[in-house]
């Protein structure tokens, strides 16, 4: 786990770190995902996330870390959920994040690669050290095969449901210190 100079870490009422993250995918198929290597191995691929900083919501934690880590701006689609991880004591909210750009250089460039992977490679690749992760894109691979089966398109979201989230939001929100909605935060009960 990669600490920032000057991070608070954040925790929730059971002492939980909280954390988010990302399934960055190409298309409305959610086919392939973007995965990133860690900070400590270049050889270990990660679904790029990280900690919340004080008074951030997960969503905008999330649009924050995949564009340190993965180098990528997008819009979130949905919340697949929060997932623990008990024995390093954390929580996890994960979106999946249609990306939109793919940025030529950004914060760790020089520490990461990405690359795109189809779902099952995906989740080969993390089973090995980050198996909890498997458990993000398997999700993401059910709903991918129940849409292949009824050959439709993906449903549209309940525009209640969604997080209000981009990154000029963000990037607004950080320079007048005004926190995004947490409109998923509360439906989580994170808040």
């Amino acid at each position: 786990m990669k600490d920032k100079p000057n991070s608070i870490r954040t925790y929730d009422e059971d002492g939980f770190r909280k954390r988010a993250a990302c399934l960055c995918v190409r298309n409305e198929l959610e086919d392939e995902i973007l995965l990133v290597t860690s900070s400590g191995d270049r050889d270990r691929w990660i679904v790029p996330g990280g900690g919340l900083e004080p008074n951030e919501d997960s969503s905008a934690a999330a649009l924050r870390e995949v564009m340190e880590e993965a180098g990528v701006i997008g819009h979130l689609a949905r919340c697949l959920g929060s997932f623990e991880h008990p024995e390093r004591r954390h929580r996890t909210s994960v979106y999946v994040l249609n990306v939109t750009e793919e940025l030529k250089e950004w914060e760790d460039c020089g520490s990461r690669q990405r690359k795109w992977f189809k779902l099952d490679d995906a989740i080969a690749e993390l089973s090995v050290h980050k198996p909890v992760q498997c458990k993000y894109v398997r999700l993401l691979s059910k709903n991918e095969n129940q849409r292949a089966s009824t050959n439709s398109p993906p449903a549209p979201e309940n525009a209640q449901n969604q997080p209000k989230a981009s990154v000029s939001g963000l990037l607004m929100s950080a320079r007048n210190n005004i926190k995004t909605n947490s409109i998923v935060e509360d439906e989580l009960g994170t808040r």
